[in-house]
Protein backbone atom coordinates (compact mmCIF):
# COMPACT_ATOMS: atom_id res chain seq x y z
CA UNK A 1 0.00 0.00 0.00
CA UNK A 2 1.18 3.43 -1.14
CA UNK A 3 2.29 5.68 2.32
CA UNK A 4 0.02 8.60 2.52
CA UNK A 5 1.35 12.01 4.17
CA UNK A 6 -0.30 12.40 7.19
CA UNK A 7 -1.44 16.30 5.70
CA UNK A 8 -3.25 14.53 2.70
CA UNK A 9 -4.77 11.79 4.82
CA UNK A 10 -6.03 14.41 7.11
CA UNK A 11 -7.46 16.60 4.65
CA UNK A 12 -9.41 14.19 3.14
CA UNK A 13 -11.32 13.03 6.59
CA UNK A 14 -11.83 16.58 7.07
CA UNK A 15 -13.35 16.78 3.18
CA UNK A 16 -10.84 19.55 2.13
CA UNK A 17 -9.62 19.11 -1.06
CA UNK A 18 -6.04 19.38 -1.99
CA UNK A 19 -5.20 21.41 -4.61
CA UNK A 20 -1.57 22.36 -6.54
CA UNK A 21 -2.05 25.39 -8.24
CA UNK A 22 1.47 25.34 -9.78
CA UNK A 23 3.11 22.37 -11.65
CA UNK A 24 5.12 22.53 -15.11
CA UNK A 25 5.33 18.81 -16.31
CA UNK A 26 7.48 18.42 -19.54
CA UNK A 27 7.69 15.48 -22.06
CA UNK A 28 10.61 12.63 -22.43
CA UNK A 29 9.74 12.21 -25.93
CA UNK A 30 11.23 15.59 -27.13
CA UNK A 31 10.71 14.97 -31.04
CA UNK A 32 6.84 14.36 -29.94
CA UNK A 33 7.31 17.57 -28.08
CA UNK A 34 10.59 19.47 -28.92
CA UNK A 35 11.54 22.66 -26.97
CA UNK A 36 10.97 25.68 -29.01
CA UNK A 37 13.91 27.08 -29.92
CA UNK A 38 13.19 30.26 -28.22
CA UNK A 39 12.88 28.41 -24.90
CA UNK A 40 14.88 30.10 -21.97
CA UNK A 41 16.03 27.01 -20.56
CA UNK A 42 15.77 22.86 -21.52
CA UNK A 43 14.79 20.63 -17.98
CA UNK A 44 15.05 17.24 -17.42
CA UNK A 45 11.77 14.84 -17.86
CA UNK A 46 9.38 15.60 -15.80
CA UNK A 47 6.49 13.47 -17.15
CA UNK A 48 2.52 13.40 -17.05
CA UNK A 49 2.65 9.85 -16.15
CA UNK A 50 4.70 9.97 -13.24
CA UNK A 51 3.23 12.92 -12.30
CA UNK A 52 -0.10 11.05 -12.15
CA UNK A 53 1.20 8.04 -9.95
CA UNK A 54 2.34 10.89 -7.37
CA UNK A 55 -0.74 12.71 -7.21
CA UNK A 56 -2.96 9.69 -6.75
CA UNK A 57 -0.44 8.87 -3.48
CA UNK A 58 -0.45 12.19 -2.05
CA UNK A 59 -4.25 12.46 -2.42
CA UNK A 60 -3.84 15.58 -4.52
CA UNK A 61 -7.44 16.53 -5.46
CA UNK A 62 -7.01 18.74 -8.87
CA UNK A 63 -3.56 20.33 -10.45
CA UNK A 64 -3.34 23.46 -12.80
CA UNK A 65 -0.27 23.01 -15.42
CA UNK A 66 1.68 26.25 -15.92
CA UNK A 67 2.40 26.49 -19.45
CA UNK A 68 6.76 26.39 -19.19
CA UNK A 69 9.17 28.68 -20.64
CA UNK A 70 10.59 25.74 -22.86
CA UNK A 71 7.71 25.09 -24.74
CA UNK A 72 7.02 28.75 -25.52
CA UNK A 73 3.84 29.09 -26.90
CA UNK A 74 3.74 25.28 -28.30
CA UNK A 75 0.93 23.91 -26.17
CA UNK A 76 0.46 20.79 -27.44
CA UNK A 77 1.92 19.20 -24.14
CA UNK A 78 -0.63 21.26 -22.28
CA UNK A 79 -3.46 19.30 -24.49
CA UNK A 80 -1.78 15.92 -24.08
CA UNK A 81 -1.77 16.28 -19.97
CA UNK A 82 -5.33 17.51 -20.84
CA UNK A 83 -6.19 14.28 -23.10
CA UNK A 84 -4.68 11.74 -20.59
CA UNK A 85 -5.95 13.13 -17.34
CA UNK A 86 -6.51 10.81 -14.15
CA UNK A 87 -9.77 11.68 -14.12
CA UNK A 88 -12.14 14.20 -15.65
CA UNK A 89 -11.41 17.59 -15.43
CA UNK A 90 -8.79 17.18 -13.29
CA UNK A 91 -6.70 19.07 -14.98
CA UNK A 92 -6.63 22.93 -15.72
CA UNK A 93 -4.02 25.05 -16.99
CA UNK A 94 -2.55 28.24 -18.16
CA UNK A 95 -1.41 29.11 -21.46
CA UNK A 96 1.64 31.51 -22.91
CA UNK A 97 0.71 33.73 -25.55
CA UNK A 98 3.09 36.71 -26.89
CA UNK A 99 1.49 40.26 -25.57
CA UNK A 100 3.17 41.99 -28.61
CA UNK A 101 1.97 39.75 -31.29
CA UNK A 102 -1.65 41.25 -32.81
CA UNK A 103 -3.05 37.87 -33.30
CA UNK A 104 -2.75 36.65 -29.75
CA UNK A 105 -6.65 37.14 -28.81
CA UNK A 106 -7.35 34.91 -31.64
CA UNK A 107 -5.17 32.03 -30.87
CA UNK A 108 -6.39 32.60 -27.35
CA UNK A 109 -9.95 32.11 -28.86
CA UNK A 110 -8.51 28.83 -30.69
CA UNK A 111 -7.36 27.22 -27.53
CA UNK A 112 -9.78 28.18 -25.26
CA UNK A 113 -12.67 26.87 -27.77
CA UNK A 114 -11.15 23.61 -28.31
CA UNK A 115 -10.51 23.10 -24.57
CA UNK A 116 -13.37 24.91 -22.84
CA UNK A 117 -13.36 25.78 -18.89
CA UNK A 118 -9.83 24.09 -19.16
CA UNK A 119 -7.49 27.25 -19.66
CA UNK A 120 -8.15 29.87 -17.07
CA UNK A 121 -5.37 32.44 -17.28
CA UNK A 122 -2.75 34.19 -20.00
CA UNK A 123 0.99 33.85 -17.35
CA UNK A 124 3.01 36.88 -18.12
CA UNK A 125 6.80 36.73 -17.26
CA UNK A 126 8.88 40.05 -16.04
CA UNK A 127 11.23 39.02 -13.86
CA UNK A 128 14.35 40.87 -15.31
CA UNK A 129 14.98 44.68 -14.70
CA UNK A 130 15.15 45.20 -18.92
CA UNK A 131 12.35 45.11 -20.88
CA UNK A 132 11.89 43.12 -24.50
CA UNK A 133 9.31 43.71 -27.14
CA UNK A 134 11.36 40.49 -29.30
CA UNK A 135 12.90 37.02 -28.75
CA UNK A 136 11.36 34.44 -25.94
CA UNK A 137 8.12 34.98 -24.53
CA UNK A 138 8.97 37.30 -21.21
CA UNK A 139 10.00 41.21 -20.46
CA UNK A 140 7.30 42.47 -22.15
CA UNK A 141 7.29 46.44 -20.81
CA UNK A 142 4.19 46.83 -18.75
CA UNK A 143 2.98 49.71 -19.60
CA UNK A 144 3.11 49.14 -22.99
CA UNK A 145 -0.01 49.76 -25.21
CA UNK A 146 0.54 46.05 -26.61
CA UNK A 147 0.26 44.78 -22.90
CA UNK A 148 -3.31 47.01 -21.95
CA UNK A 149 -4.72 45.34 -25.60
CA UNK A 150 -3.59 41.70 -23.75
CA UNK A 151 -5.13 42.42 -21.04
CA UNK A 152 -8.35 43.91 -22.25
CA UNK A 153 -8.54 40.92 -24.46
CA UNK A 154 -8.06 38.38 -21.04
CA UNK A 155 -10.71 40.62 -19.92
CA UNK A 156 -12.98 40.29 -22.39
CA UNK A 157 -12.69 36.35 -22.04
CA UNK A 158 -13.22 36.11 -18.73
CA UNK A 159 -9.62 34.50 -17.89
CA UNK A 160 -7.64 35.41 -15.50
CA UNK A 161 -3.63 36.89 -15.73
CA UNK A 162 -0.55 35.21 -13.96
CA UNK A 163 2.40 37.18 -12.64
CA UNK A 164 5.54 35.42 -13.03
CA UNK A 165 7.35 38.72 -11.78
CA UNK A 166 10.22 40.54 -9.35
CA UNK A 167 9.13 43.24 -6.57
CA UNK A 168 10.29 46.44 -8.86
CA UNK A 169 7.34 45.32 -11.07
CA UNK A 170 4.58 45.43 -8.87
CA UNK A 171 3.98 49.08 -9.15
CA UNK A 172 3.19 48.90 -12.84
CA UNK A 173 1.20 45.52 -12.40
CA UNK A 174 -1.16 47.41 -10.22
CA UNK A 175 -1.81 50.13 -12.27
CA UNK A 176 -3.11 47.28 -14.84
CA UNK A 177 -4.77 45.83 -12.08
CA UNK A 178 -6.67 48.72 -11.19
CA UNK A 179 -7.57 49.35 -14.93
CA UNK A 180 -9.15 45.43 -15.22
CA UNK A 181 -10.64 44.90 -12.08
CA UNK A 182 -12.77 41.94 -13.54
CA UNK A 183 -9.47 40.15 -13.87
CA UNK A 184 -8.04 38.10 -11.09
CA UNK A 185 -4.20 38.73 -11.02
CA UNK A 186 -2.36 35.83 -9.44
CA UNK A 187 1.00 36.49 -8.17
CA UNK A 188 3.76 33.91 -8.47
CA UNK A 189 6.12 32.78 -5.69
CA UNK A 190 5.11 35.10 -2.83
CA UNK A 191 6.44 37.59 -5.73
CA UNK A 192 9.88 36.55 -5.55
CA UNK A 193 10.26 38.91 -2.49
CA UNK A 194 14.34 37.93 -2.13
CA UNK A 195 14.77 40.21 -4.99
CA UNK A 196 14.26 43.22 -4.51
CA UNK A 197 14.75 45.86 -1.95
CA UNK A 198 12.30 46.41 1.48
CA UNK A 199 10.37 49.54 -0.36
CA UNK A 200 9.83 47.26 -3.37
CA UNK A 201 7.97 44.24 -0.89
CA UNK A 202 6.45 46.91 0.12
CA UNK A 203 4.63 47.68 -3.49
CA UNK A 204 4.13 43.46 -3.56
CA UNK A 205 2.06 43.88 -0.53
CA UNK A 206 0.50 47.17 -1.91
CA UNK A 207 -0.87 44.87 -4.45
CA UNK A 208 -2.72 42.81 -2.02
CA UNK A 209 -5.36 46.05 -1.35
CA UNK A 210 -6.76 45.52 -4.84
CA UNK A 211 -9.66 42.80 -4.34
CA UNK A 212 -8.60 41.46 -7.60
CA UNK A 213 -5.09 39.86 -6.79
CA UNK A 214 -4.38 36.44 -5.29
CA UNK A 215 -0.63 36.01 -3.86
CA UNK A 216 0.49 31.78 -4.47
CA UNK A 217 2.26 30.40 -1.81
CA UNK A 218 5.17 28.69 -3.53
CA UNK A 219 8.43 29.40 -5.15
CA UNK A 220 10.32 29.11 -1.44
CA UNK A 221 13.34 29.05 -2.38
CA UNK A 222 12.83 32.74 -3.89
CA UNK A 223 12.45 33.55 -0.84
CA UNK A 224 14.78 35.14 2.18
CA UNK A 225 15.60 34.35 5.65
CA UNK A 226 13.16 36.21 6.96
CA UNK A 227 10.49 34.18 5.17
CA UNK A 228 8.28 33.46 8.77
CA UNK A 229 7.83 37.69 8.83
CA UNK A 230 7.00 37.83 5.34
CA UNK A 231 4.18 35.07 5.44
CA UNK A 232 2.78 36.91 8.22
CA UNK A 233 2.52 40.48 6.85
CA UNK A 234 1.01 38.61 3.21
CA UNK A 235 -2.27 37.43 5.42
CA UNK A 236 -2.57 40.60 6.66
CA UNK A 237 -3.18 42.02 3.48
CA UNK A 238 -4.60 39.64 1.66
CA UNK A 239 -6.73 37.48 4.37
CA UNK A 240 -7.10 33.85 4.19
CA UNK A 241 -9.47 33.91 0.94
CA UNK A 242 -6.88 35.26 -1.50
CA UNK A 243 -3.99 32.66 -0.79
CA UNK A 244 -3.54 29.72 -3.18
CA UNK A 245 -1.10 27.24 -2.35
CA UNK A 246 1.39 26.18 -5.77
CA UNK A 247 4.09 23.69 -6.03
CA UNK A 248 3.80 20.98 -4.08
CA UNK A 249 6.40 18.59 -5.06
CA UNK A 250 6.48 15.87 -7.63
CA UNK A 251 7.29 12.77 -5.06
CA UNK A 252 6.04 12.21 -2.14
CA UNK A 253 9.23 13.26 0.02
CA UNK A 254 9.06 16.53 -0.99
CA UNK A 255 5.77 16.76 -0.98
CA UNK A 256 5.83 15.95 3.07
CA UNK A 257 8.20 18.60 3.58
CA UNK A 258 6.01 21.15 1.20
CA UNK A 259 3.04 20.34 3.85
CA UNK A 260 5.06 21.02 6.98
CA UNK A 261 6.24 24.25 5.62
CA UNK A 262 2.74 25.38 5.02
CA UNK A 263 1.94 24.32 8.61
CA UNK A 264 4.83 25.97 10.24
CA UNK A 265 4.45 29.59 8.45
CA UNK A 266 0.66 29.13 9.02
CA UNK A 267 0.67 27.74 12.55
CA UNK A 268 -1.14 31.18 13.43
CA UNK A 269 -3.91 30.83 11.30
CA UNK A 270 -7.23 28.23 11.98
CA UNK A 271 -7.21 24.87 10.21
CA UNK A 272 -10.00 26.21 8.62
CA UNK A 273 -8.18 29.19 7.25
CA UNK A 274 -5.09 26.63 6.48
CA UNK A 275 -7.86 24.46 4.23
CA UNK A 276 -8.40 27.50 1.69
CA UNK A 277 -5.22 27.85 1.54
CA UNK A 278 -4.71 24.53 0.48
CA UNK A 279 -7.60 23.65 -2.07
CA UNK A 280 -10.67 25.82 -0.93
CA UNK A 281 -9.44 28.82 -2.62
CA UNK A 282 -8.24 27.52 -5.34
CA UNK A 283 -11.38 24.87 -6.36
CA UNK A 284 -13.29 28.52 -6.83
CA UNK A 285 -11.17 30.42 -8.45
CA UNK A 286 -10.42 28.13 -10.85
CA UNK A 287 -14.05 26.78 -11.49
CA UNK A 288 -13.94 23.53 -10.24
CA UNK A 289 -17.52 22.54 -7.97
Amino acid sequence: MQRRSFLALAAQLNSSPLVDTHIHLFASDTKQFPFHPQGTYQPKPSTLEDYILFAKAAGIAHAIVVHPEPYQDDHRYLEYCFENEPSNGFFKGTCLFDAFRPDTPARIDALTKKWPGRVKALRVHRVDKVASTTGAIRERPLESAEMKKTWKAVADRGLMIQMHFIPMHAPAIGQLAKGFRSVPVILDHLGRNNQGSDAEWKDVLALGKLPNTVMKFSGLDYSPVKLAERIRQVFEVFGPDRIVWGGLGMNLPSFDLASKRLNELFASSAESERNKIRGLNAMKLFGWS
